[in-house]
């Protein structure tokens, strides 16, 4: 029963470090990364829906492939460091299916989206399973 609030406990604080960290990356990365390597291809407003979703899927996904294992261990470090392999994996499909089939996807782009996914899901994933703990 625990971990079972752990879990709930632990997907909640992840959602919201994975929104509050990457709603800041967002506000700043397009004007200096993206728009000037992909000209055309931003829409001025992000579909929001879509948005959510994925925020929802990516955070589902992160709580049974990364953090449940990782409260069953009590380890920050394998949190970190499956959040590192799995944020690289996601955004690697991403990043380069669009490489593979869109005109004028960027390289640079590319890496600097898929460093952005491991870093992202590391840190959020090691810090949801510190303030998980220090909460339980």
């Amino acid at each position: 029963m625990v971990l079972n609030k752990s879990i709930i406990y632990c997907f909640f604080i992840f959602s919201f470090l994975l929104l509050i960290i990457d709603f800041i990356w967002l506000s700043i990365a397009p004007k200096y990364i993206y728009r000037p390597n992909l000209p055309g291809l931003l829409l001025d407003r992000p579909v929001l829906w879509a948005a959510i979703l994925f925020y929802f899927i990516y955070s589902i996904g992160v709580t049974i492939i990364i953090l449940r294992p990782a409260l069953i261990d009590n380890s920050v470090i394998t949190a970190t460091w499956t959040g590192f392999i799995f944020g690289i994996v996601a955004y690697s499909t991403w990043s380069l299916t669009n490489m593979a089939v869109l005109k004028g996807w960027s390289k640079f782009v590319t890496i600097i989206d898929i460093s952005w996914g491991g870093f992202l899901t590391a840190f959020a994933s090691g810090l949801a399973i510190y303030l998980t703990n220090k909460l339980n």
